[in-house]
Protein backbone atom coordinates (compact mmCIF):
# COMPACT_ATOMS: atom_id res chain seq x y z
CA UNK A 1 0.00 0.00 0.00
CA UNK A 2 1.59 3.31 -1.19
CA UNK A 3 1.04 6.77 0.10
CA UNK A 4 -0.09 9.69 -1.64
CA UNK A 5 1.26 10.60 -4.71
CA UNK A 6 2.40 13.90 -4.91
CA UNK A 7 2.02 15.50 -8.67
CA UNK A 8 4.73 14.84 -11.47
CA UNK A 9 7.30 13.74 -8.69
CA UNK A 10 5.45 11.22 -7.24
CA UNK A 11 4.25 9.70 -10.35
CA UNK A 12 7.55 9.21 -11.75
CA UNK A 13 8.94 7.33 -8.36
CA UNK A 14 6.50 4.97 -8.58
CA UNK A 15 7.23 4.29 -12.24
CA UNK A 16 10.92 3.75 -11.14
CA UNK A 17 10.68 1.99 -8.54
CA UNK A 18 7.38 -0.01 -8.42
CA UNK A 19 8.40 -2.35 -11.01
CA UNK A 20 11.40 -3.71 -9.48
CA UNK A 21 10.23 -3.73 -6.01
CA UNK A 22 6.94 -5.93 -7.24
CA UNK A 23 9.39 -7.99 -8.83
CA UNK A 24 12.01 -8.66 -5.80
CA UNK A 25 9.64 -8.76 -2.79
CA UNK A 26 7.02 -11.08 -5.13
CA UNK A 27 4.13 -8.11 -4.53
CA UNK A 28 0.78 -9.79 -5.74
CA UNK A 29 -1.44 -6.78 -4.91
CA UNK A 30 -0.65 -2.84 -5.06
CA UNK A 31 -2.79 -0.08 -3.62
CA UNK A 32 -1.73 3.78 -4.11
CA UNK A 33 -3.84 7.09 -2.70
CA UNK A 34 -3.84 8.79 -5.97
CA UNK A 35 -6.08 11.97 -4.89
CA UNK A 36 -2.82 14.91 -5.53
CA UNK A 37 -0.82 12.98 -8.68
CA UNK A 38 -2.26 15.33 -11.13
CA UNK A 39 -0.11 18.84 -10.14
CA UNK A 40 -0.46 18.41 -6.93
CA UNK A 41 -4.37 18.50 -6.61
CA UNK A 42 -6.90 15.61 -7.84
CA UNK A 43 -6.53 12.65 -10.43
CA UNK A 44 -6.74 12.37 -14.40
CA UNK A 45 -7.96 9.63 -16.61
CA UNK A 46 -4.13 10.28 -17.70
CA UNK A 47 -2.05 10.35 -14.54
CA UNK A 48 -4.21 7.11 -13.26
CA UNK A 49 -3.48 5.70 -16.45
CA UNK A 50 0.30 5.99 -15.82
CA UNK A 51 -0.23 4.40 -12.29
CA UNK A 52 -1.72 1.65 -13.33
CA UNK A 53 0.81 0.81 -15.83
CA UNK A 54 3.25 1.04 -13.30
CA UNK A 55 1.69 -1.68 -12.07
CA UNK A 56 -0.85 -0.34 -9.34
CA UNK A 57 -3.62 -2.50 -9.14
CA UNK A 58 -6.35 -0.24 -7.32
CA UNK A 59 -6.37 3.52 -6.89
CA UNK A 60 -7.35 4.91 -3.72
CA UNK A 61 -8.39 8.40 -2.56
CA UNK A 62 -9.40 11.28 -0.77
CA UNK A 63 -10.91 14.78 -0.43
CA UNK A 64 -8.90 15.92 -3.34
CA UNK A 65 -10.75 13.45 -5.53
CA UNK A 66 -13.11 16.10 -6.87
CA UNK A 67 -10.57 18.57 -7.65
CA UNK A 68 -10.94 17.46 -11.45
CA UNK A 69 -14.25 17.54 -12.78
CA UNK A 70 -13.15 15.18 -15.36
CA UNK A 71 -12.77 12.40 -12.61
CA UNK A 72 -17.07 12.53 -11.92
CA UNK A 73 -17.30 10.33 -15.13
CA UNK A 74 -14.17 8.31 -14.47
CA UNK A 75 -14.87 7.25 -11.05
CA UNK A 76 -18.20 5.84 -12.62
CA UNK A 77 -16.38 3.67 -15.63
CA UNK A 78 -12.98 2.62 -13.82
CA UNK A 79 -13.74 0.23 -10.86
CA UNK A 80 -10.04 0.29 -10.18
CA UNK A 81 -10.23 4.04 -9.13
CA UNK A 82 -12.55 4.50 -5.67
CA UNK A 83 -13.40 7.12 -3.72
CA UNK A 84 -13.96 7.25 0.09
CA UNK A 85 -16.94 5.27 0.71
CA UNK A 86 -19.06 7.45 3.49
CA UNK A 87 -19.65 10.08 1.17
CA UNK A 88 -22.51 7.80 0.28
CA UNK A 89 -24.89 7.56 -2.54
CA UNK A 90 -27.06 10.35 -3.64
CA UNK A 91 -25.69 12.26 -6.23
CA UNK A 92 -21.89 10.98 -5.55
CA UNK A 93 -20.42 9.45 -8.73
CA UNK A 94 -18.25 6.36 -7.79
CA UNK A 95 -17.92 3.57 -5.39
CA UNK A 96 -15.89 3.50 -2.18
CA UNK A 97 -15.00 -0.32 -2.38
CA UNK A 98 -14.24 -3.19 -4.50
CA UNK A 99 -13.22 -6.39 -5.07
CA UNK A 100 -10.26 -7.50 -7.31
CA UNK A 101 -7.95 -9.67 -7.82
CA UNK A 102 -4.43 -10.25 -7.00
CA UNK A 103 -1.55 -11.56 -9.38
CA UNK A 104 -1.70 -14.74 -7.86
CA UNK A 105 -5.94 -14.85 -8.08
CA UNK A 106 -6.95 -14.18 -4.85
CA UNK A 107 -9.91 -12.42 -3.89
CA UNK A 108 -8.86 -9.22 -2.36
CA UNK A 109 -11.86 -6.00 -1.07
CA UNK A 110 -10.18 -3.05 -1.04
CA UNK A 111 -12.13 -0.42 1.01
CA UNK A 112 -11.40 3.19 0.96
CA UNK A 113 -13.12 6.11 3.90
CA UNK A 114 -12.79 9.55 4.81
CA UNK A 115 -12.45 10.65 8.59
CA UNK A 116 -14.60 14.05 9.73
CA UNK A 117 -12.47 15.57 12.46
CA UNK A 118 -11.10 18.73 11.14
CA UNK A 119 -12.42 17.64 7.23
CA UNK A 120 -15.82 18.03 5.59
CA UNK A 121 -18.25 15.87 8.10
CA UNK A 122 -19.83 13.19 5.76
CA UNK A 123 -21.21 10.10 6.68
CA UNK A 124 -19.99 8.46 10.19
CA UNK A 125 -17.07 5.98 8.62
CA UNK A 126 -17.21 3.71 11.62
CA UNK A 127 -21.35 2.92 11.31
CA UNK A 128 -20.86 3.07 7.35
CA UNK A 129 -18.15 0.69 7.89
CA UNK A 130 -20.71 -1.41 9.54
CA UNK A 131 -23.28 -0.92 7.33
CA UNK A 132 -21.38 -2.00 4.13
CA UNK A 133 -20.30 -5.09 6.26
CA UNK A 134 -24.13 -6.52 6.97
CA UNK A 135 -25.39 -5.41 4.28
CA UNK A 136 -23.08 -6.89 1.10
CA UNK A 137 -24.95 -9.38 -0.96
CA UNK A 138 -22.16 -11.95 0.23
CA UNK A 139 -19.92 -12.54 2.47
CA UNK A 140 -16.53 -9.91 1.58
CA UNK A 141 -13.75 -12.48 0.86
CA UNK A 142 -11.31 -12.87 3.81
CA UNK A 143 -8.35 -10.57 2.31
CA UNK A 144 -9.74 -7.14 3.07
CA UNK A 145 -7.66 -3.62 3.01
CA UNK A 146 -8.61 -0.16 4.09
CA UNK A 147 -7.27 2.99 3.43
CA UNK A 148 -8.78 5.73 6.00
CA UNK A 149 -8.16 9.00 4.82
CA UNK A 150 -7.89 11.07 7.72
CA UNK A 151 -6.17 13.92 9.80
CA UNK A 152 -6.02 12.87 13.32
CA UNK A 153 -3.95 10.03 14.38
CA UNK A 154 -6.23 9.58 17.21
CA UNK A 155 -9.56 8.92 14.89
CA UNK A 156 -7.28 6.49 12.79
CA UNK A 157 -6.04 4.95 16.04
CA UNK A 158 -9.86 4.69 16.83
CA UNK A 159 -10.86 3.27 13.46
CA UNK A 160 -8.12 0.65 13.06
CA UNK A 161 -9.29 -0.95 16.66
CA UNK A 162 -12.35 -0.53 15.44
CA UNK A 163 -12.13 -2.90 12.71
CA UNK A 164 -9.34 -5.11 14.39
CA UNK A 165 -10.15 -8.68 13.46
CA UNK A 166 -12.24 -7.81 10.30
CA UNK A 167 -10.31 -6.67 8.00
CA UNK A 168 -6.47 -7.72 6.77
CA UNK A 169 -4.86 -3.72 7.14
CA UNK A 170 -6.22 -0.55 8.20
CA UNK A 171 -3.61 2.14 7.09
CA UNK A 172 -4.24 6.14 6.81
CA UNK A 173 -3.28 8.41 4.39
CA UNK A 174 -3.98 12.17 4.03
CA UNK A 175 -1.22 14.05 6.89
CA UNK A 176 1.61 13.18 4.16
CA UNK A 177 4.05 12.55 6.65
CA UNK A 178 4.81 8.62 7.24
CA UNK A 179 4.51 7.46 10.90
CA UNK A 180 6.34 4.66 13.21
CA UNK A 181 3.59 3.09 14.33
CA UNK A 182 3.19 0.24 11.99
CA UNK A 183 2.11 -3.20 13.77
CA UNK A 184 -0.16 -6.05 13.78
CA UNK A 185 -3.08 -5.78 16.57
CA UNK A 186 -4.43 -8.52 18.65
CA UNK A 187 -6.97 -9.61 16.69
CA UNK A 188 -4.81 -9.90 13.30
CA UNK A 189 -5.26 -6.86 11.33
CA UNK A 190 -1.86 -4.88 10.41
CA UNK A 191 -1.93 -1.38 11.25
CA UNK A 192 -0.17 2.08 10.73
CA UNK A 193 -1.55 5.69 11.15
CA UNK A 194 0.08 7.39 7.91
CA UNK A 195 1.52 5.82 5.01
CA UNK A 196 3.33 9.34 4.26
CA UNK A 197 3.70 10.34 0.76
CA UNK A 198 5.37 9.85 -2.44
CA UNK A 199 6.72 13.06 -3.09
CA UNK A 200 9.80 15.66 -2.87
CA UNK A 201 11.69 14.86 0.61
CA UNK A 202 12.60 18.81 0.70
CA UNK A 203 9.21 20.09 0.56
CA UNK A 204 6.21 21.35 2.84
CA UNK A 205 4.44 17.98 2.68
CA UNK A 206 5.30 17.83 -1.24
CA UNK A 207 4.82 21.21 -1.90
CA UNK A 208 7.76 23.79 -2.88
CA UNK A 209 8.55 25.80 0.61
CA UNK A 210 8.64 29.16 -1.40
CA UNK A 211 4.90 28.06 -1.74
CA UNK A 212 3.53 27.30 1.66
CA UNK A 213 6.18 29.08 4.31
CA UNK A 214 4.92 32.85 3.85
CA UNK A 215 1.54 31.53 4.54
CA UNK A 216 2.69 30.86 7.91
CA UNK A 217 4.22 34.47 8.01
CA UNK A 218 1.56 36.62 7.46
CA UNK A 219 -1.29 34.79 6.52
CA UNK A 220 -2.16 36.06 3.30
CA UNK A 221 -3.11 32.66 0.47
CA UNK A 222 -0.58 32.10 -1.72
CA UNK A 223 -1.26 29.28 -4.73
CA UNK A 224 1.16 26.03 -3.75
CA UNK A 225 3.26 24.70 -6.31
CA UNK A 226 4.87 21.06 -6.07
CA UNK A 227 8.04 20.52 -4.56
CA UNK A 228 11.81 19.72 -6.94
CA UNK A 229 14.46 17.38 -5.91
CA UNK A 230 15.17 13.90 -4.80
CA UNK A 231 11.69 12.01 -4.19
CA UNK A 232 10.37 10.07 -1.23
CA UNK A 233 9.11 6.76 -1.57
CA UNK A 234 6.79 5.76 1.31
CA UNK A 235 4.63 2.38 1.28
CA UNK A 236 3.58 -0.62 3.88
CA UNK A 237 4.05 -3.93 2.84
CA UNK A 238 1.86 -6.91 4.41
CA UNK A 239 1.64 -10.19 4.07
CA UNK A 240 -1.50 -11.60 4.66
CA UNK A 241 -2.53 -15.54 5.25
CA UNK A 242 -5.45 -15.76 2.76
CA UNK A 243 -7.82 -18.44 4.27
CA UNK A 244 -7.96 -16.56 7.45
CA UNK A 245 -7.42 -12.60 6.13
CA UNK A 246 -5.04 -12.23 9.02
CA UNK A 247 -1.79 -10.08 8.75
CA UNK A 248 0.75 -12.07 9.51
CA UNK A 249 4.06 -9.19 8.91
CA UNK A 250 3.85 -5.50 7.92
CA UNK A 251 7.44 -3.65 7.22
CA UNK A 252 7.44 -0.04 6.12
CA UNK A 253 9.35 0.44 3.46
CA UNK A 254 11.26 3.93 2.24
CA UNK A 255 13.07 4.90 -0.96
CA UNK A 256 14.97 7.93 -1.95
CA UNK A 257 14.87 8.56 -5.87
CA UNK A 258 16.11 10.97 -8.10
CA UNK A 259 13.33 11.76 -10.92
Amino acid sequence: MIGDLIGKPGRLAVEAILPGLRHDRQIAFVTANGENVAGGMGLTASTAESMFRSGVDVITSGNHIWDKREMYQQLEHDERILRPHNYGTDGVPGKGWGIFHAEDGTEVAVMNFQGRTYMIPIENPFTDFDRLIDEASEPLPPVRIVDFHCELTSEKNAFGIYLDGRVSAVVGTHTHVPTADERIMPKGTAYQSDLGMVGPQHSVIGFDPATVVPRFLNGLPTRFEVGSGPVVFNACLIDVDVASGRAVAVERIQRIVEV
